[in-house]
């Protein structure tokens, strides 16, 4: 089948839908995101709404199909792509012809149960609903005789929409889900070279929210390969948030002040609460309403119940946890799905696994946690405004 006779393509959404009067907001927002995405596509668009319907175009003489439906699938909102035969002539003898063309060149195998099943939103044309499925499903059976008609479980369920034109088509390819993105305000990523954070933040931006990100960065005892692999995965999240401004802290002195002055079973602890005290602070400067962490409950020492709830004291933003009850092995299929698994298993130290204490505290007390960040009261103001005048923010698309 040459996929390049599809010169539309027909959006489904899911909640959207349901959204009343708000309704074409989430609609706009979701056309700009698809604008957005295919503008990396080898080929020229157009993306319109039409009577309750999100329609691609195809403008340009070529195209790549499969990169089309690649980048479509990385839209959040988007839950069938339908590609589709568009017939302007409605006449239903050329409608009819067109149809038998349509399975012919989509089906070299003719050995196949299939559905006619007609939708006419166009009330003026001559045949209803279910005159143009009888008739229509007559002439396939003449026409292909090998074909049967299964009307409760088809192998290809044959739509034929019509309209101002008419639409053919049978193929639903499955879309991400989610929120268009922008629909749901802004949130701060503490995004680390780990599987878990990547995947949390394409979790949370599913849901409407646009990302950015904050890195924390030890040199010497990071190096710059560390660092180039968070760009690399903010670079792959991004394709399916939109651009992320990535914020990157040295936080070398602050990890050497705490591991100085503080016990070493809470080193992770207050450290962790120095890195959402900076992402909290960065997050308010940039309009974001909400942190989000790739924890997961009882994953390392730092991610129990106890510790969880030591690390949030120190927060007056919510924080965003989307995968505290999921096992490793399911944030790992999220990974490989979206692609950032690879990268995030390349074997350069994050900042969170240089100064790792042998005995970490699992069950911190805060009272007790914050009678040994009295320690750092000498210095800490110092270094931490330091760290914040030193950020360094990247745009990353």
């Amino acid at each position: 089948m040459e996929k390049t006779m599809f010169r539309a393509f027909l959006i489904k959404y899911g909640e959207i839908a349901i959204k009343g009067k708000n309704r074409y907001m989430f609609e706009d927002a979701l056309v700009e995101s698809m604008k957005h995405t295919l503008t990396e596509v080898e080929g020229e668009f157009e993306v319109t709404k039409e009577m309750g319907r999100i329609y691609v175009f195809v403008k340009s003489e070529y195209y790549d199909y499969d990169e089309t439906i690649t980048a479509l699938k990385r839209v959040f909102g988007i839950v069938g792509i339908c590609p589709v035969v568009i017939v302007e002539d409605t006449d239903f003898e050329n409608v009819s012809a067109q149809v038998l063309k349509y399975i012919d060149d989509v089906y070299p195998d003719k050995n196949k149960t299939f559905k006619v099943n007609a939708r006419r939103a166009n009330k003026g044309y001559p045949l209803d609903s279910v005159e143009i499925n009888l008739e229509m499903g007559g002439r396939i059976l003449d026409t292909y005789p090998e074909m049967k008609v299964d009307v409760h479980h088809p192998e290809i369920n044959l739509v034929i929409e019509v309209r101002k034109h008419v639409y053919i088509y049978s193929e639903i390819i499955p879309g991400p889900g989610g929120m268009p993105i922008g629909t749901n305000g802004r949130a701060m990523l503490l995004l680390s070279g780990g599987i878990d954070s990547p995947v949390a933040g394409y979790m949370i931006a599913k849901r409407g929210v646009r990302i950015d990100a904050t890195y924390f960065h030890a040199p010497p005892y990071t190096s710059e390969r560390a660092k180039q692999k968070v760009i690399d995965l903010a670079k792959k999240v991004a394709k399916y948030t939109g651009p992320i401004r990535l914020n990157i802290v040295n936080f070398t002195d602050i990890q050497l002040y705490i591991y100085d002055q503080c016990p070493h079973e809470e080193l992770t602890i207050i450290m962790r609460r120095y890195m959402m005290r900076i992402a909290e602070d960065i997050a308010k400067a940039n309009g974001s309403m909400a942190l989000i962490t790739g924890e997961s409950i009882g994953q390392v020492a730092s991610q129990t119940v106890q510790s969880l709830a030591a690390t949030n004291e120190v927060c007056t933003l919510p924080v965003f946890r989307p995968l505290i009850a999921f096992d490793k092995e399911d944030i790992v299929t999220i990974a490989k799905n979206i692609d950032t698994y690879e990268t995030s298993i390349l074997p350069y130290e994050d900042c969170c696994t240089i100064f790792v204490a042998k005995h970490p505290v699992t069950k911190p007390n805060i009272n007790i946690i914050k009678r040994s960040e009295t320690h750092l009261e000498e210095k800490i103001a110092e270094l931490y405004k330091e760290a914040m005048e030193s950020v360094e923010t990247i745009l990353v698309e």
